[in-house]
Order: C-alpha cells, then structure tokens, then sequence
C-alpha cells in the first residue's frame, strides 16, 4: 500500500527537491470565488457600498470646489480708467518697473521690439485701444509665445503696465523693429509731455 505522502508528490523535481501538491483550502477559494462575482455589481456601481454621494458626486464636488478657489478672470478694463493710469505719474513708474522686471525681454526695455512687436510705433496686431492693449497683456498671446499675464501679475499691475505701453506710443527708441500689424486711427492716447 502506498504512503499518502507519496501520493500528494509531483513527478517532477528540481535539483533533488521534491514538492507535494497542495490545494488550496476551499474557505480561500470560496472567498476568492466570492470576490469574481462581487466585481461586475462593484464595477456597475461603486457608491451601493457604505455611505457617501457616489463616486461621480464626489468628483463633481470637487471640481466646483477647485473652480470656487480660483481666481475670478479680471473684468474687461474701460478706456476712461487706462487713460486715467496714463496721467498718474506713480502708476506709470510703477509700470514701467513691471514692463521692465517682465516684458522687456521680449519688447526690450524701450519698447522698440525683439521677439516681441515694437510698441513704439502706430501700427499695433492685436488692437491699439487701451482697452485692447489690456486685454492683449491680459490674456497674452500664446500662438506668439506671450503669455497671459492675468494669472502672474495683480491686476493693478496689469493696469499699470498697459497705461505705460501706452505711454511709449511715439517714442521711437533707436534700432527699432519694423512695424508690424495695422495703424489703428483709435489707437492709445501718445504719451504725455515730460516723458
């Protein structure tokens, strides 16, 4: 009679070891049998289980939270007020230290133009109001690599540089660049005298 040991043997063996042929125990494959069946009503829906809104309810939750955190986009700036930064001589220095600190590098700190367009001359892309002159700083121009300024300065900021951009209208620093765009016969006001 054979030795119920050697009848859970297998007949294979890996360098002179010997391994039986143990099953599972049936309350683990009853558990694991119990999970495959429990998937397909968990996949269909998840928030059946304990308490809570839901998975979807949670994710909307938290996107309107996130949205809420935001800052509100700046409004859309009116000519009268720009045009007010314009003759404010604090203002305008101030916006002359946010050109330079930001927008020099790519309309040098004279205005005249590198990557970017020359600010100095009539002929404005975008629009030469004051109005879109704030919202091309504003909301930037990404198809020409600048970017929306709306997300990095305040917006006493952005005011204050637009009144300076407008303030260099006319200028004409030395080795400008070409003009580019449109001359827009509503453009910004020149600058004031004394600048």
């Amino acid at each position: 009679m054979a030795n119920k040991d050697e009848d859970r043997l297998l007949a294979h063996d890996y360098d002179g070891i010997q391994e039986y042929d143990n099953p599972m125990p049936r309350w683990w494959l009853w558990i694991f049998y119990a999970t495959i069946l429990f998937v397909p009503f968990y996949y269909v829906a998840p928030g059946f289980m304990g308490e809570g809104p839901g998975m979807v309810a949670e994710y909307e939750a938290d996107v309107a939270a996130h949205q809420a955190a935001q800052p509100p986009a700046p409004a859309a700036m009116d000519d009268a007020t720009l045009l007010a930064v314009l003759n404010d001589k604090d203002e305008l220095q101030e916006g002359a230290e946010v050109f330079t600190k930001n927008c020099a590098a790519c309309h040098r700190a004279d205005g005249g133009g590198l990557i970017g367009p020359n600010l100095t001359d009539a002929a404005w892309i975008h629009g030469g109001t004051p109005g879109a002159i704030y919202q091309t700083i504003s909301a930037g121009v990404l198809a020409k690599g600048m970017p929306a300024w709306d997300r990095i300065l305040k917006p006493d900021e952005l005011k204050e540089v637009a009144a300076y951009v407008m303030s260099l209208k006319g200028t004409n620093p030395p080795q400008a660049k070409a003009a580019e765009g449109t001359v827009d016969s509503t453009a910004a006001a020149p600058a004031p005298p004394g600048n």
